[in-house]
């Protein structure tokens, strides 16, 4: 999970923020080594002993976890999330026939409800499927990340998960590899990209899918285009033949408008919670416990975004990095062990507001977005 380098004190992450414990303010514990170690000059046995200790926090804590998974029932550990989306499901018939009326609140309601259900299904469905989080299955695991992932959100469920899974997690806030540089778009501004640019995501979305295609088997790749051309295809038939959308230029805005509902915070989500913090070399990354702690932010709870994309992408971020086969509702539940552990034993538990970190990036847009992020240096041990 990492090197048996020493852990980081880090440089001060970009930002003025009230962010909780960033890397500037971080010593590691008493426990950790024989005394103070100048950089450069580290004993290969403190190295060692160092690695021991971080991968004995690591093992402590989930031991703590597996206590309170093996304690939890069925229900806690997947039936909380299944029944949300399964309500998120049924509720589709309302919306496409709110948008029936002629009359503004009952199509506005609609537009919400589909707007909410479809990044119910899209991201919070996509972001479980993808970690097999749904269910304790492997075979019905793959079946549910091409329903959510494919059909969904016509993306390709190979690459997403490999992107996500692979890459974000094995490697967060590692530079060039899980640090969130696929979210950069350094050529636009920081308004038309923190307020514009997030309605084009529908657009860009199976665009880009389509270019990752040329990275998967065939026949992965033909059962990818078949799903991502149903899925689209099923919501723009229902809107004309259930919501009674006249021309397709007005059944393809729709479209567009309630995939986009929650693009801005989905956008403004994966940015806030890795970029601004500390990063790190891929030769010199700290062991998996200081990784996830120094390099993840939690946002406080939402009751729209905890429904729509889930307790372990707004409030549960650094639970999930940390034990990322958890369903949304078990990261809520360790949330309380894995702060109260991490704090007590001086490792940081990053945690901001929504509107603090907009305001940080529409602030340092230019630092975060568009120049190079700083490596954070391994400076020594205590």
């Amino acid at each position: 999970e990492g090197t048996g380098d020493p852990p980081p004190r880090g440089t001060p992450a970009p930002d003025g923020s009230r962010t909780e414990a960033m890397a500037e303010r971080w010593e590691p514990g008493p426990a950790l080594g024989d005394g103070d170690v100048t950089p450069g000059a580290v004993p290969q046995r403190a190295g060692q002993e160092l690695g021991r200790c971080e991968e004995a926090l690591m093992a402590e804590l989930s031991e703590l976890v597996q206590k309170v998974v093996k304690s939890s029932s069925w229900w806690e550990r997947h039936g909380v999330d299944i029944s949300i989306l399964t309500c998120s499901f049924l509720l589709l018939p309302a919306g496409f026939l709110c948008l029936r009326s002629a009359q503004a609140i009952p199509f506005l309601a609609g537009v919400l409800t589909l707007g909410v259900v479809h990044h119910t299904l899209t991201v919070k469905g996509g972001h479980l499927a993808s970690h097999n989080a749904l269910t304790e299955s492997k075979s019905w695991g793959k079946v549910w990340a091409i329903f959510f992932i494919e059909l969904c959100s016509a993306f390709t469920a190979e690459q997403a998960t490999y992107n996500h899974v692979k890459i974000h997690h094995g490697y967060t806030n590692i530079i060039g590899l899980g640090d969130s540089s696929t979210w950069k778009l350094p050529f636009l501004n920081r308004y038309i990209y923190m307020f514009i640019a997030p309605l084009a995501v529908p657009i860009i979305t199976p665009l880009v899918a389509l270019d990752l295609l040329r990275n998967v088997e065939w026949k992965a790749a033909l059962r990818t285009l078949c799903c991502m051309f149903l899925g689209l295809y099923c919501h723009y038939w229902l809107l004309l033949h259930v919501s009674g959308f006249q021309s397709p230029w007005s059944a393809l805005l729709c479209m567009l408008l309630t995939r986009s509902l929650l693009a801005h915070p989905y956008i403004h989500v994966n940015i806030f919670q890795h970029i601004g913090l500390p990063m790190f070399a891929a030769d010199q990354k700290p062991k998996r416990i200081h990784l996830m702690s120094l390099g993840v932010l939690n946002l406080p709870r939402n009751a729209l975004l905890d429904w729509s994309f889930g307790h372990s992408l707004i409030s549960c971020h650094v639970e999930h990095h940390l034990f990322p086969s958890l369903s949304d509702n078990m990261c809520l539940k360790i949330k309380r062990i894995v702060s109260q552990y991490l704090k007590q034993k001086k490792l940081p538990y990053n945690e901001d507001t929504y509107t603090s970190r907009l305001w940080l990036f529409l602030r340092r847009y230019e630092e975060l977005m568009v120049h190079a992020p700083p490596i954070t240096e391994l400076v020594g041990i205590q």
